[in-house]
């Protein structure tokens, strides 16, 4: 009994200071984002008259509500389809298996390993040949594509751990492989996919390279682009950087709060299968 109390008292202390090492940035940000603009704030020290009013300066100085409507187009635009495309390829890999599968599953493995910086230069090029530079299409069609390596696997992962009875059953009852997909997986799919678009909508919404790379228009951009109007050709500034940057954070922290119970439920869903 003396064990097990020790290991559960040492693992709420290890809770706790993990999630004081999760929220200490956002703590810097937000007493940075109220000290006076134009200054160089040293560590987390509390402003002596708190400038509020940063916040609405940041939101108009970076033209946000602009940015607003480009990021929710691009959102619409790039998460309905991956999710599309990710569950079609997941279902065939995953429980189709169709002959040559396990060489697309490396290759889809090989994409994971690609990181954005590294396939900027050659991207921004066949942009430019597509004619697409400095419109949403440069940011949308990319964004897809680069996203395709993980929503097939984390698709792939959830449709290969359905029982196989579900499948054998409506065979026998005469559903076609789309009458199976559509009917049976698919409902039963919903936390794998509600939690996959979570997550391609915060990595969408969060996009800065390819925004800033793709995209001359500040107005095209993601909202994550609006951190460029705080850096001039001086310097920056920082109080203001803080503020715009918590300013973009909010909705993606609302996003997870109100979906984060699907979000969980399907990694529960995994660890119970797996």
């Amino acid at each position: 009994m003396i064990v097990r109390a020790r290991e559960k008292w040492l693992g709420r202390v290890l809770l706790i200071v993990l999630m004081l090492v999760t929220i200490m940035p956002f703590i810097s940000l937000f007493v940075t984002a109220l000290h006076a603009p134009g200054t160089y704030p040293s560590g987390l020290e509390w402003p002596p008259e708190p400038r509020w009013d940063n916040f609405v300066t940041a939101f108009q100085s970076a033209n946000m509500a602009a940015l607003l409507g480009s990021s929710f187009l691009i959102e619409i635009a790039v998460v309905p389809a991956a999710v599309l495309f990710a569950t079609l390829a997941g279902f065939a890999l995953g429980h189709l298996r169709p002959a040559g599968g396990r060489i697309v599953f490396v290759a889809f493995i090989l994409g994971l390993t690609l990181p954005f910086e590294g396939i900027i230069t050659p991207l921004y090029f066949q942009i430019r040949e597509m004619g697409l530079l400095n419109t949403r299409w440069a940011i949308i069609l990319p964004l897809i594509g680069l996203f395709m390596p993980f929503a097939v696997m984390w698709m792939r992962a959830h449709f290969i751990t359905m029982p196989a009875d579900l499948s054998e059953a409506a065979r026998m009852d005469g559903a076609t492989t789309w009458q199976l997909f559509w009917r049976i997986h698919i409902p039963l799919s919903v936390p794998a996919l509600s939690s996959l678009a979570i997550l391609l909508f915060l990595w969408t919404w969060n996009q800065f390279l390819l925004a800033i790379v793709l995209v001359n228009d500040p107005e095209k951009r993601t909202m994550a682009g609006a951190l460029g109007a705080f850096q001039g050709q001086y310097g920056t500034d920082i109080p203001l950087l803080c503020a715009g940057s918590l300013l973009i954070l909010t909705p993606t922290l609302i996003i997870f709060l109100i979906f984060q119970r699907h979000f969980v439920s399907a990694l529960m869903q995994g660890s119970l299968k797996g």
